[in-house]
């Protein structure tokens, strides 16, 4: 029998034991068996640490020692992995059920990249709706350029397309790292499952306009420049006219 394709779920955490326990047991609930499951946490001072001891049992490697921020943090992950393919859930965020990995990997040839939806959650873990944004029907390097279609929580890439995380971005690094990735991919799978629940609230919601405008720069580097004013500028005024009438993302 051909064996299944290696996953290393990532999570990175920081002072996160109110919501971590949910994000390790809908790990620990896969009916997936080839799962590497790494914890990076950026020095917590509260409880996080005795947390992930109780779950050591399931866990491959953690860390607890300060760091330069989320995205340095999730390039330690990175060099940490040692699977087929790399997946971040971060602490309060959830894979969707226990079957989940199995029906992403039930066939074969395996894709480079996979995708799919995002429904989100609140502190309790209960769910409050879909992720504004839909995945479309197919996924390429380009179709960045509407937004962030898919949310990281919820793109599964192949280790050896995944690069480094650019520092230079403190909020939009994932936006570029998602990029990168699918213009190495070859097959992108679109896998029509709801994959993740993500946590509302997080790093980019606290700092929407640094965060768009770092977004903005991506865009520029990838895109060029005419290409993102015109694109960009509606993705900008529908994010902030959500905001407005939603109070989340």
């Amino acid at each position: 029998m051909t064996r299944k394709p290696k996953i290393s779920i990532i999570t990175i955490t920081f002072n996160a034991a109110e919501t971590l326990e949910r994000t390790i047991k809908s790990i620990a609930s896969q009916d997936y068996s080839n799962i590497e499951y790494i914890i990076i946490d950026g020095g917590s001072t509260d409880t996080t640490c005795s947390l992930i001891r109780q779950y050591t049992p399931i866990i491959d490697y953690w860390v607890s020692e300060p760091d330069q921020g989320l995205y340095h943090a999730m390039n330690k992950g990175l060099a940490a992995s040692t699977g087929d393919y790399v997946w971040f859930i971060n602490a309060g965020d959830e894979i969707y059920e226990p079957s989940t990995i199995s029906q992403v990997f039930d066939s074969q040839p395996y894709s480079d990249i996979y995708y799919g939806n995002t429904v989100m959650t609140n502190m309790k873990g209960d769910i409050i709706g879909d992720r504004r944004l839909s995945p479309p029907d197919k996924l390429d390097w380009q179709s960045f350029k509407k937004g962030m279609l898919v949310s990281h929580q919820s793109i599964i890439v192949k280790r050896t397309i995944a690069s480094s995380y650019n520092l230079k971005y403190r909020f939009s690094a994932d936006f570029e790292w998602c990029i990168v990735a699918l213009k190495k991919a070859g097959r992108v799978k679109n896998t029509h499952l709801t994959l993740s629940k993500f946590l509302d609230g997080g790093i980019t919601k606290k700092n929407i306009m640094p965060g768009l405008r770092e977004r903005f720069d991506i865009m520029r580097r990838y895109y060029g420049l005419a290409s993102t004013l015109l694109s960009h500028i509606p993705i900008t005024l529908n994010f902030i006219a959500f905001y407005f009438k939603n109070k989340r993302f």
